[in-house]
């Protein structure tokens, strides 16, 4: 462009640089005035700062900027985009040293701050003490260790990470940026880093306190019973929920289900394992917490439900190899497994990941429970109902949902029998 110059900045230099594929470029333009990026056909639509989409590929360009923090929190900015801000400058308020080099037209890069060294190195360093100032990077920085698993954060950045926690601007992010950013990184290769990382710089337990409780608490029985436990032997709860965690996204699971695997022990936390008989009191008090942290964090519905339902039933589906044909349908019901079923899926595929002892095994619950589901759902609940109306009209709807339960479990009363 004419007068002034473009530039490749950020995510698609450094995944170049990888040897990752790019999907998506985004520039920088260094000596133009938004008058003439509007001239130019291009359509303005940073709120903040100049942001243009180009007129034909609508890709974004942005205007080389400063920043000045003016307030706490991620938003509290005041931005200067003039022609006079050089490319240095407007790399220099980036987050990491890998995302602060810039290719020009011709595919020089330009790296004034070591980006490229940190790449061969593999580390995450911040690339000026500005850092500081924006609270979400903390969250990229735990993102970035979720999807790039062979990079580790520099010890320097870590500081600067716990420093921000101590400094209270973690306490600035609004729940909506924070699920952002976790739910980015749940869906990253092994999302366990991602709060490993948070972990170590102070920032989980005031960001997600539920699973910074589960840290130093034992595993209940019967995760520590076996001799040769799945997720490793002398595992407090909060490794063992990272254990599964990395085991959902290996299976490829989707978003509300790799959440929902953190969710099962959040209960153990507030309760004294040794003056219960059992862990049912502490089942309870997890779907209040699962609750509170949903609405805390203001999680989309199909993601707060699975989680709620995942704490309340996971004990019940680990003991469904007992359980007697009512108690299965009671189960099934109480999931409204008959209207979303694949949520009630979503369900056993959790407790598979979360309560499997041995990995080469199966998780006969799951198939056990799928086929209950099946063989409930093959009941003909318009046949019973029409029924009940014709022989008691009078009391139809007090006696259809018992009728159609009591068929429902008989059907699968005669299947277990069966052997099916």
């Amino acid at each position: 462009m004419t007068g002034f110059k473009t530039y490749v900045v950020g995510g698609a230099v450094r995944d170049a640089l990888l040897g990752l594929p790019v999907k998506d470029r985004d520039y920088v333009v260094v000596g133009a005035t938004p008058e003439q990026m509007e001239a130019l056909g291009f359509v303005a639509v940073g709120k903040d700062f100049p942001v243009f989409l180009h007129p034909q590929t609508h890709e974004e360009y942005a205007l080389a900027r400063t920043e000045r923090k003016t307030a706490p929190g991620y938003a509290g900015f005041t931005f200067h985009a003039t022609s006079d801000v050089t490319l240095e400058q407007d790399l220099q308020r980036r987050d990491l040293t890998i995302n602060a080099i810039a290719q020009d037209e011709d595919g020089t890069l330009i790296d004034p701050y070591g980006g490229r060294a940190d790449i061969q190195a593999r580390v995450f360093r911040h690339v000026s003490h500005a850092f500081v100032e924006d609270p979400v990077r903390i969250l990229r920085v735990a993102r970035f260790a979720a999807r790039f698993i062979d990079f580790s954060v520099a010890p320097e950045t870590v500081a600067l990470m716990r420093q921000m926690v101590d400094a209270g601007e973690v306490d600035a992010l609004v729940a909506e940026r924070v699920w952002q950013e976790i739910s980015r990184g749940l869906a990253e290769a092994k999302p366990s880093r991602m709060f490993s990382v948070l972990q170590d710089c102070g920032a989980l337990a005031r960001i997600l306190p539920e699973l910074q409780g589960l840290v130093g608490v034992s595993l209940p029985e019967p995760l520590t019973g076996t001799s040769e436990p799945r997720h490793g032997k002398g595992a407090d709860c909060f490794m063992h929920a990272l254990r599964v965690l990395d085991i959902a996204a290996d299976h490829n699971l989707p978003l509300a289900t790799r959440f929902a695997v953190l969710m099962p022990h959040l209960g153990l936390a507030a309760i004294n394992l040794a003056a219960l008989p059992q862990a049912l009191a502490a089942d309870a008090r997890g779907v209040a917490i699962v609750e509170q942290l949903c609405k805390r964090l203001r999680l989309p519905h199909e993601v707060r439900d699975l989680a709620i339902i995942v704490a309340r039933e996971h004990a019940a589906v680990a003991r469904a190899s007992t359980m007697p044909a009512a108690d299965m349908v009671k189960l099934l019901e109480r999931c409204d497994a008959f209207r979303k079923p694949a949520r009630f899926m979503a369900l056993l595929d959790v407790c598979e990941c979360f309560d499997a002892q041995d990995p080469a095994a199966d998780f006969p619950q799951k198939p056990l429970l799928r086929n209950a589901l099946s063989i409930a759902q093959s009941v003909n609940a318009g046949d019973i109902a029409a029924e009940v109306t014709r022989n008691s009209p009078e009391r139809a709807s007090e006696k259809i949902p018992d009728a159609i339960h009591a068929a429902r479990v008989q059907a699968v009363s005669q299947a277990l029998q069966s052997g099916q």
